[in-house]
């Protein structure tokens, strides 16, 4: 499956009689108030028409990309989002290398064990692992910098450490997580919060033992203290990894040696 543009739905309102170019510069003011989107470094394009903006371009880091759409669906007049953003890669690589270093991480990751794991390249999917009673089907295909996840897994867990995964390719500009649970699991604050613990035990960089975890709606809070600065942006970034959530407060301190 080609990468593809991705609609959100922002929070439903009224459709606004505003002109086009007006509910555009409002978006421009809004990603403008926010450090982490930085326009000055990373200028994006907006496009709007019909209540549907769409946003182009690339930025820093994921918690960028979510909070330019977090601010952006807040604007008035704006009802749907067409997804453009990518992240800058920390490092260069072609899709067929971020496609294979998925694929071992999958491999070697012990939840997917039982599950079915696919590269497709080409249009073609070739085999990673196919266990007698496969228990779920992860599918990977990478176009663009762009990682799309397809099949179906046992839990949200597994959804959730699949998009993780993608996220520490260096070379990922943006996962597309399209698992579906089966069967359907509800999602709440308490499983965010566990699959951000899941990401921060699983992440080799980081010692998570003094971090704790909190969710309030899909907003992470992380409280505690780590050895070091890169560990405590180690552990932020994580944290934005996990799908649906929209929001991370770093209360982290740096130990003294």
């Amino acid at each position: 499956m080609p990468s593809r543009d991705r609609e959100q739905v922002g929070r439903p309102r009224s459709a606004s009689r505003a002109h086009p170019r007006d509910v555009a510069a409002a978006v421009r003011v809004a990603l403008g108030r926010e450090p982490r989107v930085d326009l000055a470094r990373h200028p994006l394009a907006l496009g709007f028409s019909d209540g549907v903006l769409t946003v182009e371009g690339e930025v820093e880091t994921l918690a960028a990309k979510k909070l330019a759409l977090e601010r952006a669906a807040a604007t008035g007049g704006v009802r749907n989002i067409v997804d453009r953003l990518r992240v800058r890669p920390a490092q260069p690589m072609a899709d067929a290398e971020i496609g294979d270093h998925l694929g071992d991480a999958l491999l070697d990751e012990p939840a997917f064990r039982e599950c079915a794991l696919r590269l497709r390249r080409g249009g073609r999917p070739r085999a990673l692992r196919e266990p007698p009673g496969a228990v779920g089907r992860v599918e990977v295909e990478v176009a663009g910098g762009v990682v799309t996840l397809s099949g179906e897994v046992p839990s949200l867990a597994h959804k959730r450490l699949a998009g993780v995964l993608a996220w520490w390719v260096p070379g990922s500009r943006d996962v597309v997580n399209g698992l579906e649970v089966v069967p359907a699991e509800e999602d709440g604050e308490d499983e965010i919060a566990d699959a951000v613990r899941i990401a921060l035990e699983k992440d080799p960089l980081l010692d998570e033992a003094g971090i704790r975890v909190a969710v309030r709606g899909t907003v992470v809070e992380l409280e505690g203290s780590v050895p070091s600065a890169l560990q405590r942006d180690a552990a932020d970034s994580d944290a934005w990894s996990v799908f649906a959530v929209d929001g991370v407060v770093n209360r982290l301190e740096v130990r003294s040696p």
